[in-house]
């Protein structure tokens, strides 16, 4: 029997926020263990939460981007359960009524996915497992009472692609907002996914599995593949999948079994009564709604309309907010956009990679690369020297006059200067020269070689070329 997946995705995004959902505790990631701690976050007897009111703007722009419907009237919530990283015991959330619900997110094919609700709430401690046997755990709580908003998809994706898909998608439009960083290894960014399968062209849903631990896109499409693997196999077996939350394991590519599933009723939800409801005035949205920046698919559109860029161009430049915004900041000191497409998807793309870099860490100045450019177009500097440059632009962040003033680069297209050069290896390399004379046209192309040596690689081709030609048409005519 053939199976059909059923996807369904819960992001958290922590959001950039200086100070955390309920108090003045700073969020900066990295800090030492505990020491961004407060009696409010760590749920001290005595202590009285205040709403930090960005975290209520910042949920409301991914609602409004999203396309969802703001819910004027809500409240916030005590989500009840006990773990070593929940100081208080119970986690502040939204249980029936989230500030945003019903909205929708299409992936490139025109599928829509529908997005239930987007909720706000506190996150949880970090615990530190022991790894090398004493068997102990240790508990930062840094993070405990960061603001996040949960994300919920309705199970509309059917592959791991649309699921991958989805999520770059969501990250992309969450950074564009700028409202997280999104940044996985940091844990800023996160996934669970639920998943059943049911027999191809039913509509009844299986049993779900819920799946944890999920740190990178490549890891969630691996573990969605490898949870519909194991429960085709067991449906085909005619053996039963059991309702439990599974974590990825990374190292050996499988789910493990975690615990048994939780239902809502499990976590005796109730409202927090330190908490006074969330009204939300119209004008209040409508500000927030039209202050909201242009988001990917708009900038991708604009950028092919407006400097008619090939899509593919637009897409992968506008796939990341950065490097968007970089390439319209060149375009303030150069004026051919394809050029300049070029050269960031060439040169910088490559350098970025090789490195390791993220857009945002880039030590090049747009300016510097709008100079470079039209340096090259001027044939001031060859396009070889250009990108041998912007190399140690890259890596230096020196601007490519200090460049070429330090290393002598500049391009010779003095003709003068350069035809004492071209009359010496005519000179030199008779041979090559009889060749050429004999019809052998390719032997231009060495002496053209020899001629870019002597000159240590500094000379116009395209004026090397046209003297070394003028001069060995004369020898042909005597």
């Amino acid at each position: 029997m053939n199976f059909e997946a059923v996807i369904g995705l819960e992001v958290h995004a922590e959001l950039s926020t200086k100070t955390k959902i309920f108090c003045a505790c700073s969020t900066k990631f990295g800090a030492e263990a505990n020491t961004q701690t407060c009696p409010v976050c760590l749920g001290l007897p005595g202590t009285l939460p205040v709403l930090n009111e960005k975290v209520v703007e910042y949920c409301l722009r991914a609602g409004l981007a999203l396309n969802c419907q703001i819910t004027d009237w809500s409240k916030l919530d005590r989500k009840n359960y006990f773990y070593p990283d929940l100081p208080k015991a119970y986690q502040i959330s939204q249980s029936d009524l989230p500030l945003c619900r019903d909205g929708s997110l299409s992936l490139a094919s025109g599928k829509p996915i529908r997005i239930t609700r987007i909720h706000i709430e506190e996150d949880a401690g970090k615990l530190i497992h022991s790894t090398e046997g004493e068997g102990y755990s240790l508990v930062d709580y840094n993070r405990a009472g960061v603001p996040l908003i949960e994300i919920v998809t309705a199970p509309d994706l059917a592959t791991p692609e649309e699921a991958v898909e989805f999520l770059e998608k969501l990250r992309r439009i969450l950074i564009y907002l700028g409202i997280s960083d999104c940044k996985m290894e940091e844990g800023s960014l996160r996934c669970d996914a639920n998943i059943s399968l049911k027999p191809a062209g039913t509509k009844q849903l299986g049993t779900k599995t819920e799946l944890k631990n999920i740190n990178s896109f490549k890891a969630l499409g691996r573990a969605l593949a490898y949870e519909i693997e194991r429960q085709s196999e067991l449906l085909a077996e005619e053996k039963t999948v059991k309702q439990e939350t599974r974590k990825w394991e990374e190292a050996k590519q499988r789910t493990l079994s975690m615990r048994s599933k939780e239902e809502a009723q499990d976590y005796r939800y109730f409202p927090d009564p330190d908490l006074v409801p969330i009204e939300l005035d119209p004008d209040y949205v409508a500000e927030i709604a039209a202050a909201l920046p242009e988001l990917p698919e708009e900038k991708k559109h604009r950028f092919i309309e407006d400097y008619h860029l090939p899509e593919y161009d637009a897409e992968l430049i506008t796939g990341s907010k950065y490097l968007a915004d970089f390439f319209e900041a060149v375009l303030k000191h150069y004026c051919n956009p394809k050029a300049a497409s070029n050269f960031i998807m060439g040169e910088l793309l490559r350098l970025m990679g090789e490195e390791g870099l993220d857009p945002e860490d880039l030590k090049v100045n747009p300016a510097h690369l709008g100079d470079l450019l039209q340096r090259i177009d001027e044939g001031e500097i060859s396009i070889t020297q250009g990108k041998k440059i912007f190399e140690r632009v890259f890596r230096t962040g020196a601007s490519p006059e200090e460049i070429i003033q330090a290393e002598g680069l500049r391009q010779i297209s003095d003709q003068t200067q350069l035809l004492i050069v071209v009359n010496k290896v005519i000179q030199d390399y008779p041979q090559s020269v009889r060749d050429y004379l004999g019809g052998k046209e390719k032997a231009a192309g060495f002496l053209i070689g020899q001629i870019m040596r002597e000159t240590k690689g500094q000379a116009n081709p395209q004026v090397i070329k046209g003297l070394l030609i003028e001069e060995l048409e004369k020898m042909r005519q005597e």
